[in-house]
């Protein structure tokens, strides 16, 4: 089994690498043998082999972050992602992710045997519930056209929306991507003590911590959801493909079928319209 989670040899690409998930998804990766790839507006505070600077909100800054990387990438972790209130908060979430990955694959630096594993969220729930809008989007062909959808489209500039389109776009690129030998996952991580989360405390770890209390658990930390990325893109998992895989300690599906009331899983699952009453709130 250790063979099977070995990275020795092997480049890994990580997309929002400097901080949180990302970093412990890097740092695990050079301890199993990777050659790791970095690219962060933010610098970067560990060794790791090669560090790119890149804006994610810039078309031509993710395009020279692709030049720039050297040799052919085995793994890519795209970990990059901002929360509500940031500007071009669709294009850093999802659209630059899209487009650096199919850059990597159109010239040749990404191919057979490859994967890729993105970082969701539990708030992308409801994407299949939302499917003929997460579709609509995911069919503009490029940056451009993604870029004037979302304009277009009152609501979509959003973590939420992001994280929708993420799994949209997993499911439907797990036939495609398989027919050029790659794989390609996302985990949708429950609250998790990163900086991000620490940022919208209130929000983000408050979201589900009766649960956690009731089941004496703690908090989900960065390198459980590293440690879960790398599983993905190993060959322990060579036969899983266009998974988005739940890491929140069964909080979502425990709140899905009563197991545990929370009804704003509910709610993001697209089973039960939003009334603030049912959560104390005034109208």
């Amino acid at each position: 089994m250790a063979d099977l989670v070995n990275y020795e040899g092997k480049r890994v690409l990580v997309v929002g690498g400097a901080t949180g998930m990302g970093a412990a998804a890097a740092q695990k990766a050079a301890s199993l043998g990777a050659h790791t790839i970095v690219l962060d507006i933010a610098d970067v505070a560990y060794e790791c082999d090669q560090y790119i600077h890149v804006n994610l909100g810039d078309q031509s800054s993710v395009d020279a972050a692709v030049e720039a990387i050297e040799g052919p990438v085995h793994t890519v972790l795209a970990c990059a992602g901002v929360a509500d209130g940031t500007g071009n908060l669709m294009l850093i979430n999802f659209t630059s992710q899209r487009h650096l990955i199919e850059a990597l694959i159109k010239g040749a630096k990404l191919g057979r045997g490859g994967s890729v594993s993105f970082i969701s969220s539990a708030a992308g729930l409801g994407w299949m519930s939302n499917l003929e809008q997460v579709q609509d989007f995911l069919a503009t062909p490029d940056w451009d056209t993604a870029a004037a959808w979302i304009d277009e489209n009152e609501g979509t500039d959003s973590y939420m929306f992001s994280k929708q389109a993420i799994n949209g776009y997993v499911a439907a690129q797990a036939f495609p991507f398989l027919q050029r030998g790659i794989r390609i996952n996302s985990i949708m991580p429950g609250p998790t003590d990163t900086p991000l989360a620490r940022a919208n405390a209130d929000l983000w770890l408050g979201f589900g911590a009766s649960y956690r209390e009731a089941a004496d658990v703690p908090t989900l930390v960065p390198e459980q959801m590293g440690d879960t990325l790398l599983f993905l893109s190993s060959d322990a998992a060579s036969g899983i493909n266009g998974i988005n895989l739940l890491v929140d300690l069964g909080h979502t599906n425990a709140s899905l079928v009563d197991a545990w009331d929370d009804p704003f899983v509910k709610v993001m699952a697209g089973m039960m319209d939003f009334d603030p009453a049912m959560f104390g709130m005034d109208e």
